[in-house]
């Protein structure tokens, strides 16, 4: 394998002696563009764009807290017997895209019963917008050469890897070994998951809350089997991976939520408001 231990910058830009990290840079380009298609779609079926924003302003904040909160109560062996502000150093490291969105749902939840809104209908217009500011934010990891799989073999570098573009490749090698790009594994498949909810929703004819419920099955399904290729899981107990066990939980939530909407008759209205005949 032709590759040097030399990796990218991760320094985007310095603003005097600031630094500002291509980690953030792209985490907020996804979700601008996330919050750009989501307030178009909010336009286009004649919803307020300012629940959009608001949502969003709230629940990023929250959103950080609940995925800090997360990392910490999943890796609390390492914050017990250590100083207090350790467990508020997100600048070291350590939030779980998870919490990230129980935070969001919650946030989104309590905002729309607030101001008497459809919940199921702001999720629905907020899935695709999720999923591809995922798929676009695992770049992140990339440039901080986080989150990746396992060695990879020799067989599988000369059937697959080597025909990856050499920038991955050359910062996936590190300390003299190649890894797995995760981040890729699963940005490919968050952008499926892009177009296949965008295909449901215009081309489809999906209940209210189906288009959000198919998101959390097609992240689910992804993330479940993307997991298991990490070193840096976090486990609930044993060898079972926290991340694999609350995606079994996501999907089983989506599966019987849809069939349960469907047969009590909470989801008597399509994704464009007309009644289900």
């Amino acid at each position: 394998m032709p590759f040097t231990n030399e990796s990218l910058d991760r320094v985007f830009i310095y603003l005097g002696p600031l630094p500002i990290y291509w980690y953030g840079v792209i985490i907020a380009t996804g979700a601008f563009l996330g919050l750009f298609l989501a307030i178009k779609e909010s336009e286009r079926i004649g919803i307020k764009k300012d629940y959009i924003v608001d949502i969003v302003v709230y629940a990023i904040p929250l959103s950080l807290i609940s995925a800090r909160f997360y990392y910490v109560l999943f890796e609390w062996d390492r914050y017990m017997n250590g100083p207090l502000w350790k467990v508020f150093a997100i600048w070291e490291g350590g939030i779980a895209i998870h919490g990230a969105l129980i935070g969001a749902f919650l946030t989104a939840y309590f905002y729309c019963r607030h101001k008497r809104v459809s919940f199921w209908m702001m999720a629905d217009i907020a899935a695709p917008s999720i999923i591809l500011g995922q798929a676009i934010g695992r770049w992140g990891n990339f440039m901080n050469q986080e989150a990746h799989g396992g060695p990879v073999s020799d067989e599988f570098y000369q059937n697959y890897m080597r025909f990856l573009p050499d920038f991955i490749n050359q910062q996936m090698f590190i300390d003299g070994t190649l890894y797995h790009p995760t981040f890729l594994y699963e940005s490919l498949w968050n952008i499926g998951g892009f177009l296949f909810l965008l295909l449901l929703r215009y081309k489809g004819k999906p209940r209210r809350g189906e288009v959000f419920m198919s998101y959390v099955i097609w992240y689910s399904i992804g993330r479940f089997f993307i997991e298991g290729l990490r070193t840096d899981s976090l486990y609930l107990f044993g060898e079972i991976r926290t991340a694999q066990f609350i995606s079994i939980l996501l999907i089983l939530f989506a599966v019987i939520g849809i069939m349960y909407r469907r047969k009590s008759g909470s989801a008597n209205l399509l994704y464009s408001g007309k009644k289900v005949k």
